[in-house]
């Protein structure tokens, strides 16, 4: 355990964030298993902020290479898959099981710089757990080979895994994303998915190649079916993203244009820059006139009895 980093932002009505402060936590200092309430002053602001920390050890947490993959060595897989075995059901129920991710490579992905490159890196989420991966630059085609392990509380959970474009100090830009449910997995096998849109709906650019290790105890996973879901304390807020800026500056560039070519039009019309278009213009307008003052004149006339 480390340094624990923390950022307070805040947004306006107009969805601007701005950054209000810093602080810093020593985990290694705080007790275990123990609420520990802490009022953390606020670096380059006036304020702090108050905060309820529990540190609960978690077995099976990490992120490492491929070459130092846990369930690689037998011997560890089979200690693992011990602590699961039917004989520990009734021990630690809330530790149903562990996951292991294999962040291969993604390929075709879209170009979200000007340069039509993309610095892309990928976040796997799983309850409230959350690791990611480095950041790959100016490439389409990343090549993480990464391995993240972590705790099943719920093996009806599902595994998103979303790729992002890595933009210095603003949002990242999403690149794609897949959803996978714990008991679709199939222990060991290399497996490409195709990268949706956000809402999961309909594919987007690019794939992502993983392979996925389940170990879980069917007992407390049983079990654990009839508790109340996880709350999610992580929600999504949706980013600016300069492939979005970029289409709408061409949308309004477009309508702007648009509307300057029909002024000039109708200007044209009247200064007889064509006398054909102008005559056309002016029996319309005529035409148009006579409509409103026959208007006027039946309304002024009123109801006849």
């Amino acid at each position: 355990m480390g340094i624990l980093d923390i950022e307070v932002w805040g947004k306006d009505s107009r969805k601007h964030e701005e950054r209000l402060g810093t602080c810093k936590v020593d985990i290694a200092a705080l007790p275990l298993k123990q609420a520990n309430c802490l009022e953390l002053p606020l670096e380059s602001c006036l304020g702090a902020l108050l905060m309820l920390i529990t540190l609960t050890p978690c077995a099976g947490v990490s992120v490492s290479d491929l070459c130092v993959c846990p369930l690689a060595d037998p011997s560890e897989r089979k200690q693992i898959a011990q602590r699961y075995c039917l004989q520990n059901s009734l021990k630690d129920m809330k530790d149903v099981g562990i996951l292991q991710v294999k962040v291969l490579k993604a390929v075709d992905l879209l170009a979200a710089d000007f340069s039509g490159k993309s610095d892309p890196f990928c976040l796997l989420e799983l309850g409230n757990d959350r690791l990611q991966t480095h950041t790959i630059y100016k490439n389409l085609n990343p090549e993480w080979n990464k391995v993240f392990t972590f705790p099943i509380k719920d093996i009806h959970d599902v595994l998103e895994v979303t790729v992002f474009d890595e933009d210095g100090d603003k949002p990242p830009d999403f690149l794609g994303k897949v959803a996978i449910p714990l008991l679709s997995i199939r222990d060991g096998r290399p497996n490409c998915y195709i990268l949706k849109n956000k809402d999961l709906e309909q594919a987007f650019k690019g794939a992502i190649y993983l392979e996925m290790d389940l170990i879980y105890n069917p007992v407390k996973a049983s079990i654990r079916t009839f508790t109340p879901r996880e709350k999610r304390f992580v929600e999504d807020s949706r980013k600016l993203s300069k492939k979005i800026l970029s289409r709408d500056v061409d949308r309004v560039k477009r309508i702007t244009m648009a509307m300057w070519n029909t002024i000039q039009f109708l200007k044209s019309c009247f200064q007889w820059e064509s006398t054909l278009r102008s005559a056309v213009a002016f029996v319309h307008h005529k035409r148009e006139l006579m409509c409103v003052r026959c208007t006027l004149l039946s309304d002024d006339a009123g109801p006849s009895l």
